[in-house]
């Protein structure tokens, strides 16, 4: 999996910059996240958020005077949350044969090579600014680490290696808005902030949890395009 990442983001880098060459819009960016999960069972609540990072390249291309496709590859650190279990269970078998008692609070922390996709608008320029939005955004997470603690009445684990117990792949769905300062003609700073939520469960399936886990995250998108 991390060799098929790392070839997938060498491919994705060397096109934008060759699209970047022909006319599109080629950039970088380096956004804080904050990171929640929930479930769909009433038994099992978020209970804490996960400040994150990501890391990523960015391109753009216009297909009209104020509407552009855009493209990605990011890489998401410490993105995850905490769920309370209210009832006792082994909810995470391949770690521990341990009965967890109810209340037990699991902390998710996944990495994850993320790939954004979808249509941007844009206002009309108002000086050096110009406002835009982005929707709808579809991204695919790839997992390629989860670590996880938990915190029961008798049970305490620090940063245990979870892989076995989440999924590798999700889709998430999203949108966002911002603005972009020209500092020249050719280079805009981007400021703005994302909403997202991966719809596809995180979580596999256990005798003790069949609940679906989804991840959401605010994003405080800090970038340069070129």
């Amino acid at each position: 999996m991390k060799k098929t990442t790392l070839l997938l983001l060498l491919f994705l880098t060397s096109s934008f910059m060759a699209k970047a060459q022909n006319g599109f819009r080629f950039g970088i960016q380096a956004s804080p996240a904050l990171t929640w999960m929930t479930t769909d069972d009433k038994n099992i609540k978020g209970n804490g958020t996960n400040l994150g990072f990501k890391l990523g390249l960015l391109g753009e291309y216009d297909i009209a005077e104020s509407y552009a496709l855009f493209a990605g590859v990011n890489f998401a650190f410490n993105h995850g949350g905490t769920l309370k279990y209210n009832n006792e269970g082994k909810y995470w078998p391949a770690v521990t044969d341990s009965v967890m008692a109810a209340g037990v609070n699991l902390k998710h922390s996944f990495k994850l090579v993320e790939i954004p996709f979808g249509l941007k608008m844009r206002t009309n320029e108002f000086g050096f600014l110009r406002y835009y939005a982005e929707l709808p955004i579809f991204t695919i997470g790839i997992v390629t680490k989860s670590t996880g603690t938990v915190e029961a009445a008798n049970v305490t684990l620090e940063d245990e290696d979870i892989n076995k117990e989440m999924r590798d792949l999700s889709v998430s769905w999203g949108f966002g808005a911002g603005v972009e300062y020209n500092i020249s003609s050719s280079t805009k700073l981007v400021g703005g902030i994302a909403y997202q939520s991966y719809f596809l469960d995180m979580t596999k399936k256990t005798d003790a949890d069949d609940s679906k886990a989804s991840l959401n995250g605010l994003t405080l998108k800090i970038g340069v395009l070129f």
